[in-house]
């Protein structure tokens, strides 16, 4: 059973690329019948050390009273409440 035409089934100058009677460029058969590689990822940063996230992202770090400062500084808490806090604090 023949599906494809013998013309289209040809590799003459375009190596493996299907001749198309003369359809084809050369720039475009070369190109056909060589598909650009996919560009490589780009590498990947390597993570901040656990105080340096903090410093840049702003975040108290694990200092209680640094997070009940910066909970005031928001406005999530009230200053009568962070006193409050802040005497329940151990250090």
């Amino acid at each position: 059973m023949l599906l494809v035409p013998r013309q289209l089934r040809r590799s003459g100058m375009t190596g493996d690329v299907p001749y198309y009677g003369g359809r084809f460029t050369p720039a475009q058969a070369y190109a056909a019948s060589h598909p650009p590689r996919p560009p490589a990822p780009p590498p990947r940063p390597s993570p901040p050390s656990a105080p340096a996230r903090a410093a840049a992202s702003g975040s108290p770090g694990t200092d209680p009273r640094l997070a009940l400062q910066h909970l005031r500084d928001a406005g999530v808490i009230t200053p009568a409440e962070y006193e409050d806090l802040r005497a329940r604090v151990p250090g």
